[in-house]
């Protein structure tokens, strides 16, 4: 059991295979991530550098049981959904799409949709700050990769992958350490810089 700072906590699931140990449980690997995110993004919030937050799926309750204490047991979604975080750093919008792939040689986009494309493409449009988040949780990497080079390739590419040795070369590599987990806001920097440059 992890106890962090901020109050929450994390649980390392180890298993042992083969007499080899595994840190993670690959069925919650995206959630994972995305916890780590969150975390990150607390530490952003508390420590005032940055305003950014999850964007709740907006569903439609039909049905809820409550005999199980309160569990949604029917519901839809209520619109497509855009992209999994938003917010405000050093007056920039920032807006963004986390994902975690177990594959090791390409990052698929077969679970990104038309829709947040769109939404990005949108947010560049009024410029606004867009990029991905990717982890290759079998490489321990994550990247950030700037939409535009994303929206290209979903666009005008044949193939529905893009090769993790292009997501090292156009993206960058994002810092691992305890407080923030995830230090993107240094690279998001590198892009304020550009554009105050430009």
């Amino acid at each position: 059991m992890i106890n962090y700072p901020n109050g929450n906590k994390a649980t390392l699931n180890y298993k042992n295979s083969n007499s080899k140990r595994h840190i993670y449980n690959a069925a919650n690997r995206g959630m994972s991530f995305e916890r780590e995110i969150n975390i990150s993004n607390d530490y952003y919030i508390n420590n005032k550098i940055a305003l950014i937050t999850k964007r709740p799926t907006p569903i439609n309750v039909v049905r809820v049981d409550y005999t199980k204490k309160c569990k949604i047991v029917d519901a839809y979604f209520e619109k497509p959904s855009t992209t999994d975080y938003n917010g405000v750093y050093k007056g920039y919008y920032l807006d963004f799409e986390a994902k975690s792939t177990k594959i090791k040689t390409s990052f698929p986009l077969n679970n990104i949709t038309l829709n947040q494309i769109k939404h990005l493409e949108n947010v560049i449009y009024h410029h606004g700050i867009a990029f991905f988040l990717i982890e290759f949780a079998a490489l321990n990497e994550v990247y950030y990769l700037d939409a535009s080079y994303v929206i290209d390739h979903y666009k005008n590419s044949d193939r529905r992958s893009i090769p993790i040795n292009d997501v090292r070369k156009f993206g960058h590599l994002i810092k691992q350490g305890y407080l923030p987990r995830y230090n993107y806001l240094e690279i998001v920097d590198q892009y304020i810089k550009r554009d105050s440059n430009i």
